[in-house]
């Protein structure tokens, strides 16, 4: 009787909806409280500019904010963080738009619970205000006009100009490009190669001329350029003089954790996977997809930062793959079978381990620890 109510009543469309708005809620809050905090990360790492040594990777934002400045006389905390709401906020909204019409499950639920997925962003606070949210907003824009059979051949030229563009905001966009190929061909059913070559050149030719040409992120002025601007970081990027890889071999006993967390995350996608028509070939694209994007993880020592990015992109695609509905709260009853019992524990294993962005690769601080357990502590504490 107790599981019949359960069925009857349980709407993961809700759910979904409630998570949604506290995750962006909560991603404004701290993007605000940092960015006000001169934070040298989320805040410096939109002012990474060229006037300081000329061109270089992420410096196009520093300088466009910069003459944004000059033009209106307001502080860089103050249109950085104007431009990261309107960013985040048109990805939330988008993703919702996405959804809105769409039959979701109780595994797809599990999908934006995981560690990595939006429940990431309640675990890890230095994952909010980050540029990736470029990558979050174009990429769903792109799918909700894929879903809606109003991508025309104009706008996917247009995404090739602002993948262009975010490439020189930040050259993650390169590695995660494959997203997009990977949606137009769950979409039409079909390879298109010469389709998709358009946006690895975009993205592909401006990280050659960052390779070739670009300066270095600080070139001995940014620290000076920003003070006399307003804005004062005692850390973060332009502080920034580490080998990463000998970073990684220092700390690999932390880093080894990721394998962890990796494995369950493969796991689990895979799982959902199982329950997809066209499945093997969507599981080598998606192989693919993550194989394109291991020279981050050589380059660069923030690796559950690049897992939780392929996370997110991969809740946006799958909702591609949702079945429509005229109803906004249109969801599937849940059955109890095994199939309930293995998502239910991916759903429990999810709140209860964490990713950190960098160093910790595995912990049992998940959302779970930080609601229940945390609090008790620090009052204990005090």
């Amino acid at each position: 009787m107790k599981f019949q109510k359960v069925e009857q009543y349980f709407n993961s469309k809700i759910l979904i909806y409630l998570l949604i708005v506290a995750t962006a809620v909560y991603t404004l809050v701290f993007t605000y409280i940092y960015n006000f905090k001169d934070d040298g990360y989320i805040l410096a790492d939109w002012l990474i500019n060229y006037q300081d040594g000329g061109f270089k990777r992420r410096g196009l934002s520093g300088s466009f904010f910069f003459l944004l400045q000059d033009i209106t006389g307001i502080g860089l905390n103050y249109l950085v963080y104007f431009c990261q709401f309107s960013i985040i906020s048109l990805f939330f909204w988008y993703y919702t738009k996405l959804i809105r019409y769409k039959v979701t499950t109780l595994l797809y639920l599990s999908l934006l619970l995981s560690s990595i997925g939006f429940i990431g962003l309640l675990n890890t606070v230095t994952y909010v205000g980050k540029k990736e949210f470029i990558v979050f907003l174009l990429f769903t824009w792109f799918v909700y006009l894929l879903d809606n059979d109003k991508l025309s051949k104009y706008k996917e030229y247009l995404f090739c100009v602002l993948l262009c563009i975010s490439t020189l905001l930040h050259e993650v966009t390169l590695f995660y490009v494959p997203y997009f190929a990977i949606a137009l061909y769950v979409k039409t059913g079909k390879l298109e190669i010469k389709r998709y070559l358009k946006y690895f050149l975009a993205t592909g030719i401006p990280a050659v001329l960052i390779i070739l040409f670009g300066k270095n992120v600080n070139e001995g002025m940014s620290l000076q350029l920003l003070n006399q601007r307003g804005v004062h970081p005692t850390y973060g990027i332009f502080y920034w003089d580490i080998d990463e890889r000998q970073y990684i071999r220092e700390h690999i006993k932390e880093y080894r954790l990721y394998f962890i967390s990796l494995a369950i995350s493969v796991f689990h996608i895979g799982y959902y996977l199982k329950y997809l028509n066209s499945r093997k070939l969507l599981s080598i694209l998606l192989a693919g997809a993550f194989l394109f994007s291991l020279p981050l993880f050589y380059l660069a020592i923030d690796w559950g930062r690049w897992m939780y990015i392929h996370m997110m992109l991969i809740i946006v695609l799958f909702a591609l793959l949702l079945r429509k509905r005229d109803s906004l709260f249109a969801y599937e009853p849940i059955m109890i079978n095994k199939k309930f019992y293995i998502t239910l524990f991916i759903i429990i294993l999810s709140l209860i381990y964490r990713v950190e962005m960098s160093g910790s690769g595995f912990t049992f601080e998940g959302i779970l620890y930080r609601i229940f357990i945390a609090p008790l502590e620090l009052l204990n504490k005090m």
